[in-house]
């Protein structure tokens, strides 16, 4: 399954999402251009000739349970020790803690091409990411002695047990206990369910994040703690000790990204499993959160990653396949010919583009987050990247299924077939769009939490630079953008007025509710068609080359962006469909 990384498109995104005004302004110290270029182009290699390869084969054989241990696709474990070797593991880990330090961008750019090459496979190393993020942020200092290093060396991998059988999303119904031990450790005792990599042979030990109750702990959210357990318990040197009691006690057979292995641990056979507080007691969902907003870009990112590969395929597929024949043709034509595989293909690329001008520009707003100069911009930037990170998740997501599914229709019969690879993209992508939080979990977080902010000043701040980004591409006046710009300008003044009636409220209800999903899709369409058409003005001065950046701007307004408006009747005056009396009859048995 051939793979490309397209490291001059992912550069170009960097680049138009801020990452070179955050260099040029210090705030990556010594970064320069040309490491970041070397950074992409080993990236990129190392994803297209050593990651992707294993792809298939994963998705063929999966990960098994043999006696309690899960043994990952062959390979696999050779894979990531290269993989770590490389110093991949810790991009963006600060370099006290063995780290590089690059910025949390271009992990977003190098996340991208690992999840293009082999999404199943990049799942261990996300989900690290998080663990040492909590544990930098929120661990004693005994648990980043004994733990930091060795998991952003990728020697240790770490994971995130939040769900259970009973509570699914709704982690108020954690049932799973800690027991405070005397001694300064913990008990650990529950059933955690869809713990990815939970178990597995690629690192020598795993260090599992897990939600659990004190015994006095309040009810509901309030009353959650964040435990490290690790799987093999760490000697006071640093050297592995005896097992700990918890187990993997089955895998998931599911529908894609079979090589991961999906697991249902049961902790506490034996009394309990030792866990180490982190944070502290009764605070566990704030730590958690550090570990679920980082995951829920990287998810955003598979997104991306997924539509890039299944529309690299499409592509290789549209100009090598010969069938029928055009009205100024006689002869047989390559599909890429006819309009409705070109209408496909064009859409493809547009989407899996805006989608990744979104992710990018929520990493370079946490890269100002952490490192702007003052405490003003600082809080500023990490509004932005609360407000945009719902949609990075769920935009994307939703994005990469659908590309994926136009991937399928272009292959026509062939696409159904599972040797051509195509379906399963689509089968890898379906999953995104639930984990780390359902999409309409992120659309009620966006309504709910993000647009409230500072009152309402970032949301509408934002709007106002898409009014400005408008407001440029109309003012190039270049023929190549159609009518971009005034289709544009109609999908943000739909976004403005959605806004405004989400806003409007006192309180969340019923009524914006329903609209929620509606309106984080709205959002993309405008985010990200402005996104583009600021690639296109950026290509235009000579700073990305090509015309293809114009192409697809023009595309996704005049094709895509056209249905935001429609959104915004549906957001504002729709509900009553869904709530109004007699709505309830369309959800009974006929």
């Amino acid at each position: 399954m051939t793979y490309r990384a397209p490291v001059a498109d992912i550069a170009f995104a960097l680049q138009v999402a801020g990452l070179d005004r955050n260099i040029a302004e210090g705030l990556h110290g010594e970064l320069s251009d040309d490491l970041v270029k070397a950074v992409l182009e080993e990236a990129g290699r190392f994803a297209s000739e050593e990651l992707a390869p294993g792809n298939h084969q994963g998705d063929v054989t999966g990960s098994r349970l043999s006696d309690g241990r899960v043994i990952t696709p062959e390979g696999w474990p050779d894979l990531y020790r290269r993989w770590c070797e490389a110093g991949w593991n810790g991009v963006m880990a600060p370099e006290e803690i063995g780290g590089q330090g690059l910025p949390v961008a271009l992990w977003a750019a190098t996340s991208e091409m690992w999840a293009s090459a082999n999404m199943a496979f990049s799942l261990a190393p996300m989900l690290t990411q998080g663990a040492i993020e909590a544990l930098h942020v929120h661990g004693s200092e005994t648990l980043k002695r004994l733990y930091l290093e060795k998991i952003v060396s990728g020697e240790w991998t770490g994971t995130m047990n939040l769900t259970e059988p009973q509570a699914g999303s709704d982690l108020a119904a954690l049932r799973t206990r800690a027991k405070r031990a005397g001694d300064g450790s913990y008990r650990i005792t529950g059933q955690k369910i869809f713990i990815t990599f939970g178990e597995h042979d690629l690192a020598g030990n795993i260090i599992h994040m897990v939600l659990a109750r004190l015994p006095d702990a309040p009810q509901g959210t309030r009353g959650i703690s964040l435990f490290l357990v690790p799987k093999i318990l760490v000697n006071e040197d640093g050297s592995l000790g005896a097992a700990n009691d918890l187990r993997c006690h089955s895998i998931e057979h599911k529908m894609g990204i079979h090589g991961s292995p999906t697991c249902t641990m049961v902790y506490g056979d034996h009394g309990g499993a030792t866990g180490f507080l982190v944070g502290e007691e009764n605070k566990g969902l704030a730590c958690m959160f550090t570990m679920m907003n980082n995951a829920r870009l990287g998810v955003g990112l598979q997104g991306v990653a997924i539509a890039e590969a299944a529309r690299q395929k499409a592509l290789r597929y549209a100009h090598e396949r010969t069938q029928g024949r055009l009205p100024s043709d006689p002869d047989m034509v390559p599909i890429v010919s006819h309009p409705d595989v070109k209408h496909m293909l064009m859409a493809m690329r547009a989407w899996t583009a805006a989608a990744r001008a979104i992710c990018y520009r929520t990493a370079t707003a946490l890269d100002r987050a952490h490192l702007a100069g003052s405490e003003a911009e600082r809080r500023t930037a990490q509004e932005l990247a609360n407000l945009l990170t719902p949609v990075a998740k769920a935009f994307s997501t939703d994005i990469g299924t659908e590309v994926a599914s136009l991937g399928v229709q272009v292959h026509g019969g062939m696409g159904f077939i599972e040797e051509t690879g195509a379906a399963q993209f689509y089968r890898d992508a379906r999953i995104a769009q639930i984990y780390e939080g359902t999409n309409g979990i992120q659309a009620i977080d966006l309504v709910g939490r993000k647009l409230p902010q500072s009152g309402g000043r970032c949301v509408r701040d934002f709007i106002d630079s898409l009014k400005a980004s408008v407001d440029e591409i109309r003012a190039a006046n270049a023929p190549g953008f159609g009518r971009a710009g005034e289709r544009l300008d109609a999908a943000v003044t739909a976004l403005g007025t959605a806004t405004e009636w989400m806003l409007a409220a006192e309180r969340m209800d019923e009524e914006r509710l329903v609209g929620a999903t509606a309106y984080l899709r709205l959002f993309g369409l405008a985010a990200g068609g402005c996104a583009l058409g600021q690639g296109a003005l950026a290509a235009g001065r000579g700073e990305g080359g090509g015309a293809a950046h114009l192409a697809i701007a023009r595309f996704f307004a005049e094709h895509l962006a056209v249905g935001a408006a429609g959104l915004a009747v549906a957001i504002t005056n729709g509900a009553a469909a869904v709530t109004g009396a007699g709505a309830d009859a369309a959800l009974t048995d006929i």
